[in-house]
């Protein structure tokens, strides 16, 4: 009969195989640090919405499967590097995705990875019980990384494996059986606080507290009006942000390809901005469908391109932002066209904003509207 060390060397071993970067074993006893701070997190209204309201449910495995005994994590590392990244040029804008949306959806392949080795331990130990999750499961996906193992906590809010920085995808498994846990590694941050003052929307509030509304990565997921303070911090993301990993010096010179899965592919993660603003939903489907950064739809990132498309004062997408000013059913849409038309001021766009101020009906895109005509002097015309 193998002892419980032995079955952890044998799930470690599998989960080598089948391409897993990193496997760790944790406790599935209460997260009571982190139950703390989420509360704090929601008194001070620090949370993006996208979490679990159950706080119980999110620190407290076994509310989510009887018996509860081991947490295994695993982490994938996925490319920082973009061979023959296409130029972001005047004439033709590009905007782009966050590495974590790279090549197929994460969510898919870590599943995929979670279901095998669930089968590989029913197999390996009949009547063994497993409750998969990645990302959207109750868990903290971080706070069990950290106790597995798997990496520190860095002041980014992100997990910072030795081996592969902090790009890496999370997943975890809780399981009936008991696993010897690993051992968690010691912070490296150090005083470094580069991710927390280099952060373009200040959303990191100290190392390790992250203000969620105002991180770029929530914020180019939502559906409504932008706030206009940050707008032109945006730049020319269309979902998510990677400036805190990019600064952080553990992710310095870090790129791994291990998995076919996440190459990206250059006209998707770096697409022409004016073509997305006329894409229809079957051809943004077929084109992004099967990258994370598509799962809100094409009109989070729709109102994206025209706010990059307007921070860079792009004036040749002018005529096709003056047309989804007059046409666009969606008040969000028109109201970033406006906004556009605001940035880069020409006869053709101030005439097209009066002109839809005399017909515009909704309260918000009006306003949109008569900030843009504020800013277009005829000086600066």
């Amino acid at each position: 009969m193998r002892t419980a060390q032995e079955l952890k060397e044998e799930i470690q071993a599998f989960a080598e195989s089948i391409g897993i970067d990193k496997v760790g074993f944790a406790s599935a006893s209460p997260f009571v640090t982190l139950k703390a701070r989420l509360k704090e997190q929601q008194r001070l209204n620090y949370q993006s919405g996208f979490e679990e309201d159950d706080i119980d449910k999110r620190t407290h495995p076994e509310l989510l499967l009887t018996e509860a005994t081991t947490i295994i994590s695993i982490a994938l590392a996925y490319p920082t590097k973009l061979p023959e990244a296409p130029k972001n040029r005047p004439g033709a804008r590009r905007g782009q995705f966050c590495r974590a949306s790279w090549g197929k959806d994460y969510h898919d392949v870590l599943r995929d990875k979670l279901n095998q080795l669930e089968a590989f331990i029913q197999e390996t130990v009949p009547g063994a019980e497993c409750k998969s999750m990645v990302d959207t499961g109750e868990l903290s996906d971080r706070a069990v990384a950290e106790r597995a193992g798997i990496g520190w906590s860095g002041k980014n809010c992100a997990i910072i494996t030795p081996e592969f920085g902090s790009y890496v995808y999370l997943g975890e498994m809780i399981t009936t059986l008991y696993l010897p846990e690993d051992t968690p590694l010691i912070d490296q941050c150090g005083t470094c606080n580069r991710c927390v003052d280099l952060c373009p929307t200040d959303a990191l509030i100290q190392g390790g507290q992250l203000d969620a509304k105002k991180c770029i990565a929530y914020l180019t997921q939502t559906k409504e009006a932008l706030p206009e303070r940050y707008r032109h911090k945006l730049g020319n993301r269309l979902y998510g942000c990677d400036t805190c990993q990019q600064v952080c010096p553990e992710n310095k010179g870090v790129d791994f390809h291990n998995h076919p899965e996440f190459e990206p592919e250059p006209e998707v993660v770096k697409p022409l901005l004016e073509p997305l603003l006329t894409i229809s939903n079957r051809e943004f489907k077929e084109k992004f469908g099967y990258i994370a950064g598509s799962w809100r739809g094409k009109k989070p990132i729709q109102r994206n391109a025209l706010i990059a498309l307007g921070h860079m004062k792009e004036k040749s997408s002018i005529p096709t932002i003056v047309q989804l000013l007059c046409n666009d059913p969606r008040p969000v849409i028109r109201g970033a066209c406006a906004w556009a038309l605001g940035e880069m001021p020409t006869q053709e766009g101030v005439e097209a904003l009066h002109h839809a101020d005399s017909r515009e009906k909704d309260e918000e895109v009006l306003e949109e509207i008569s900030k843009a005509l504020d800013k277009t002097s005829p000086e600066r015309v």
